[in-house]
């Protein structure tokens, strides 16, 4: 049996790609290994990200070292995938020849047909969950047809498309049949659903029907857009139990001037009031955004009117990034990249830390209450799980000792938040 190390890096949906090309190589008799620390395999697959610099920047690094391992035998073939390969291809070719070949995010399949020879019957696999086994990402579309001026998502994934419902949907009862109980929902863009099938918006129906299936516990909204928002899809949060009192919306900015120049085609005045009616509609939701600083042509007012907007919003979970020029995107064609680095490093520092005192705030006043937690894992003296306003690996986490009683990984608790720190919980299970 021929073993294959698969590297991923980047995002929750790389990771969906790596995990069907494992499902894929074992279903045709290969042994695989996800993210090892040593790996030992015959075979290494790197599933690559091309979304920033830093992104680009790590993956030809991870690249550039297994090419180096290939060279002294300790791995015999070096394959390459994913959002990297998908936009530099012919360059990527030339410049690291030591690669047995490269793929883009969708002809991965073609890896098996290239290793096994032109007369092998691809037999298609059960995805391989790498996440613990209770949770696990579900991606519902690829590509994105919005064009904001500063992403190259579409440079790499194309238009926007779709995956059947039905075909969800059999997912969802097979993963369910395996044993995951919470589903974290992932697109480039979640809200635009449908759209390229029939004209219209579906994810409301979606996540309605996914709710219905026995076994779902927890459902859980990523990538969503304030422009043209589903307003049916709340109703199917506030209703649905099993549906996260969440939402993961990317904003980016407030000002008029810096939405308009980002081509985000929403306003400063519909932005207030999608937040408002998100919180009117569904009480208690937990609102996830990531907001840009450094944006060619943001000004000193451009930048108060963004920290006046998150003292107003509260965000319960907000990530914050400086603006890092991408080839190709409309603002690197037409625009100067005109704010200096240390501005940038400075209004990204002095937004987070405005962030970091409401994060504090808000999860102090959590303590006394009792949640629904999932337990993750084990580290240390203390047991690891998350709410249902919590993500895997990016939002706050409870913490309970392990000294209080024994908990099962996987299973649900009502537990006692007791403490808070400035992200994290700690609490009791209630007996």
């Amino acid at each position: 049996m021929k073993s294959v190390d698969i590297i991923s890096l980047g995002c929750s949906k790389n990771l969906v790609d790596s995990e069907m090309l494992m499902g894929l190589m074992e279903a045709n008799g290969y042994q695989c290994t996800h993210d090892s620390d040593d790996p030992q395999g015959e075979i290494v697959v790197v599933n690559t990200c091309g979304f920033i610099n830093d992104a680009k920047e790590e993956s030809i690094n991870t690249i550039l070292e297994f090419a180096q391992a290939k060279t002294e035998g300790r791995i015999e073939k070096l394959f390459v995938m994913g959002c990297l390969s998908e936009r530099y291809l012919a360059d990527l070719e030339k410049e690291i020849p030591e690669v047995d070949g490269w793929y883009g995010k969708f002809n991965y399949r073609q890896l098996l047909k290239d290793l096994e020879g032109e007369n092998f019957a691809v037999c298609e696999g059960k995805r391989h969950v790498t996440t613990p086994r209770h949770y696990a990402y579900l991606k519902i579309s690829e590509g994105c047809d919005r064009h904001c001026a500063y992403c190259a998502i579409p440079l790499i994934t194309g238009r926007h498309q779709s995956r059947p419902m039905a075909e969800i949907l059999d997912e969802v009862r097979q993963l369910v049949k395996d044993g995951t109980k919470e589903f974290n929902v992932i697109a480039q863009e979640l809200t635009y659903y449908g759209v390229d099938i029939d004209g219209k918006q579906h994810i409301a129906e979606l996540i309605e029907q996914m709710a219905d299936i026995p076994g779902v516990e927890w459902i859980r909204l990523h990538y969503a857009y304030p422009t043209h928002f589903p307003w049916d899809l709340l109703r199917v949060i506030r209703e649905k139990k099993n549906v996260c009192k969440y939402l993961d919306i990317a904003l980016q900015h407030i000002s008029d001037n810096m939405l308009s120049r980002m081509q985000r085609h929403v306003t400063k005045a519909e932005t207030y009031e999608l937040i408002e009616r998100l919180r009117r509609e569904v009480p208690g939701i937990h609102i996830r955004t990531t907001l840009m600083v450094g944006f060619p042509g943001e000004t000193e007012e451009d930048f108060d009117e963004l920290m006046a907007f998150v003292r107003w919003a509260r965000f319960e979970r907000m990530g914050a990034f400086a603006y890092s020029e991408e080839e190709g995107t409309y603002s690197a064609e037409h625009y100067e990249d005109d704010i200096p680095e240390e501005v940038k490093q400075y209004r990204l520092d002095k937004l987070m830390r405005i962030q970091q005192n409401i994060s504090a705030e808000l999860e102090a006043e959590k303590v006394g209450k009792t949640f629904r937690v999932i337990i993750d894992r084990r580290e240390g003296d203390y047991y690891v799980g998350r709410t249902e306003y919590c993500s895997p690996e990016v939002d706050p986490e409870v913490l309970i000792p392990v000294s209080e009683c024994p908990l099962v990984i996987g299973d649900f608790y009502d537990v006692k938040v007791t403490d808070s720190e400035e992200f994290d919980l700690y609490g009791t299970t209630i007996k």
